[in-house]
């Protein structure tokens, strides 16, 4: 709903409440008017006129410029109609105008609809007419008048300031949503189409020959992505985009084909529980140690996955960085607000700034199949590392709120 729409509720039951009002001081003061006969067929009109256009004071849709000159139209019209219905002495007592304050609801339309430069204008035409109908600048009608404008003004600029805030908060949205979405993507990336090239070029340096000359173009193109994934594509003037060989493009395309048509979740229903416990069982054998509780470890569908796979890149560093022989333990944590995964290795550590200086080269192994994950999830992952004593992350994922959207 939009930040306005109270705005025009409460200018409709504004109008409404201030017709009431009117309508009783015209009832109140009946016998003293000059010409209470015309004073009333002005409070019918204004009746029937604020009836008709309940709705048309509902939303900014339907409440038009054109209504709003005819609202302010009828108010001027009644203000300038006292002076021949009423008497001299009671105008110059400060007696009400015939519409009263229900006037300052058509001042208000004029601020809502427009903003506080529409409300100025509205209000120095009320302002003008309570003049004329004084015959001069009446104190007490001067220091009515300038509430009614400064009022008026400051709504209207109030208004301005929570739509600009509305868009803000709009842009902000599809930013993060976008944001979010891109990550997703370039997890999926990392987890396929960059551990494919990379495994290309390491086999075909070693294989050498052609699949040498593979291997450089798997490599090249895996630059080219990780480039594309970490910073997205250079636009505006001057912008240039790295152009991979002619022979190596349709690889590139099929596999950006691929990623593009990987599924956004695990496909599994709402509420629908998984036990996370099977889904890392796969990663267990002779080098990966799995322990975890007897019992079945459940999350909902969506995190358990998330999780399971911020674990399968955890096991990847371990083999890229540590060494196809290295051992690495899992073990499983299930506490009553959170669930723990810890993955430990046996290798060398983690030297300081590492994980930086990774990031930085577009090596997002850590930063979106693991942190990433975890921050969607609310969670959070933790390295623990020293030389020579190998290396420990820590996933954890609350129970409460999982998925953190």
């Amino acid at each position: 709903m939009s930040v306005e729409q109270p705005l025009w509720r409460a200018l409709t039951a504004y109008r409404v409440l201030t017709l009431l009002y009117a309508l009783t001081l015209y009832a109140y003061a009946y016998e003293n008017y000059d010409h209470p006969l015309g004073a009333g067929a002005y409070m019918a009109v204004l009746t029937v006129w604020t009836a008709l256009t309940v709705r048309m004071v509902s939303s900014a849709e339907r409440c038009t410029l054109r209504f709003l000159v005819g609202d302010l139209t009828v108010a001027v019209v009644g203000i300038l109609l006292t002076p021949l219905v009423d008497t001299h002495d009671r105008i110059a007592e400060g007696t009400p105008t015939l519409p009263s304050i229900w006037t300052a609801g058509a001042v208000l339309g004029f601020a809502i609809k427009g903003g506080w430069r529409w409300a100025a204008w509205a209000s120095t035409v009320v302002c003008a007419a309570n003049i004329i109908e004084r015959g001069g600048f009446a104190q007490d009608a001067v220091h009515m008048l300038m509430l009614v404008w400064v009022a008026s003004v400051a709504i209207g600029y109030v208004v301005e300031v929570a739509r600009a805030s509305e868009r803000t908060l709009a842009r902000a949205l599809r930013i993060e949503a976008a944001t979010r979405e891109r990550e997703r993507l370039a997890r999926d990336i990392h987890d396929s189409v960059l551990q494919v090239l990379a495994m290309v070029q390491r086999r075909g340096a070693a294989i050498g020959g052609e699949a040498a000359e593979l291997g450089r173009m798997a490599g090249e193109q895996e630059i080219a992505l990780r480039t594309l994934i970490s910073t997205g594509p250079a636009t505006g003037p001057g912008a240039t985009t790295a152009q991979p060989a002619e022979s190596a493009e349709p690889v590139g395309t099929a596999l950006l084909t691929v990623a593009a048509d990987a599924p956004a979740g695990g496909g599994a229903a709402e509420g629908e529980q998984s036990d996370l416990l099977a889904l890392l069982a796969p990663h267990a054998g002779s080098r990966v140690t799995l322990s975890g509780p007897g019992t079945a470890v459940s999350l909902p569908a969506e995190a358990a996955a998330e999780l399971a796979a911020a674990v399968g890149a955890a096991l990847d560093n371990v083999r890229a960085h540590v060494g196809e022989d290295a051992h690495a333990w899992i073990l499983v944590e299930d506490e009553p607000d959170a669930v723990m995964v810890t993955v430990r290795d046996d290798g060398p550590g983690i030297p300081e700034g590492r994980l930086a200086d990774a990031e930085r080269e577009g090596r997002l192994g850590v930063a979106l199949s693991i942190r990433g994950r975890l921050r969607d999830l609310g969670g959070s992952a933790e390295w623990i590392s020293a030389p020579g004593q190998g290396t420990e992350v820590e996933l954890k994922v609350p129970r409460q709120g999982e998925t953190g959207r």
